[in-house]
């Protein structure tokens, strides 16, 4: 079984910055690609970056050149930097990962952090 445990979610005022983390625990021998998601009020959710083992990255339109996803050298541990927020950018944001265990793969997901930028 794998964890996932978001951190660092809360409210900021327009254009001001903002850092979630996420820690995966538990039993897996790879992780394969991370991302976060969004899903905003009324909305369905949507990929917001990912990044992959091998460190490349894709990011929502929307969001291309003010977030950034990053995993450190163990690369259990995911993150995304997010500057020059947005009153759009409100939603609850969760960290996803693919992991592989004695061959077999598994989709997991963290609990969601709020994210509210508003003045």
């Amino acid at each position: 079984q794998v964890q996932l445990l978001e951190s660092g979610g809360g409210l900021v005022q327009p254009g001001g910055s903002l850092r979630l983390s996420c820690a995966v625990s538990g039993s897996f021998s790879i992780i394969n690609e991370m991302g976060w998601y969004r899903r905003a009020p009324g909305k369905q959710r949507e990929l917001v970056a990912a990044i992959t083992g091998g460190g490349s990255t894709r990011y929502a339109d929307s969001v291309k050149d003010r977030f950034t996803i990053s995993r450190d050298n163990a690369k259990t541990t995911l993150c995304l930097q997010m500057n020059s927020l947005k009153p759009e950018d409100t939603a609850v944001y969760y960290c996803n990962a693919e992991t592989v265990r004695l061959g077999a793969y598994y989709t997991s997901w963290g609990q969601g952090t709020q994210v509210t930028v508003s003045s």
